[in-house]
């Protein structure tokens, strides 16, 4: 049996520096956009401070602008939620930075704890509510930019009807 690691093969891969990527000024892929919310949602100094409640509606915040995306910060207070909606022509990241969420779609609801993503395309049809019994706080990124948020009735779908009653 070989004793040797891949690395005492290899070396410091980050020693070679033609082989790294240079760091991107603003992103520009999917998975761009992902690394984007988590070093934001890593660093809690960049928006922990700003989060606001507000007990009538959901509170929002545009936390960062860039060639082509934005950057949302939002809170939901116990009960609160979206809507059934989709995104326009926009796709995002959604991050739950603080709480729980959860997400109800056609072919399915979903809990999104602390630190969970999803990511969507445009015309990405879904709910997003606080289902819980303490104040949640997520991160959205789209890109391009959010133009509109068309509102869906759950009359549309069936299970989609059954899910949001439910």
């Amino acid at each position: 049996m070989n004793s040797d690691s891949d690395l005492q093969i290899a070396g410091d891969i980050l020693a070679v520096q033609h082989l790294l990527q240079p760091a991107r000024e603003h992103p520009a892929t999917v998975a761009d956009f992902v690394g984007l919310a988590r070093s934001i949602a890593a660093d809690r100094a960049q928006w922990a401070h700003l989060v606001q409640y507000d007990t009538t509606t959901r509170w929002y915040h545009r936390l960062r602008t860039g060639p082509g995306y934005e950057v949302w910060l939002l809170s939901w207070v116990p009960g609160q939620g979206s809507g059934l909606h989709d995104h326009g022509l926009s796709s995002g990241v959604l991050t739950v930075l603080d709480g729980e969420l959860t997400e109800h779609t056609e072919a399915t609801s979903r809990s999104l704890p602390s630190g969970a993503q999803r990511v969507f395309a445009p015309g990405y049809v879904h709910e997003v509510v606080n289902d819980s019994l303490e104040p949640a706080v997520s991160l959205h990124v789209y890109y391009p930019g959010l133009t509109e948020m068309p509102m869906h009735s759950a009359q549309c779908s069936p299970a989609l009807r059954d899910v949001v009653r439910a």
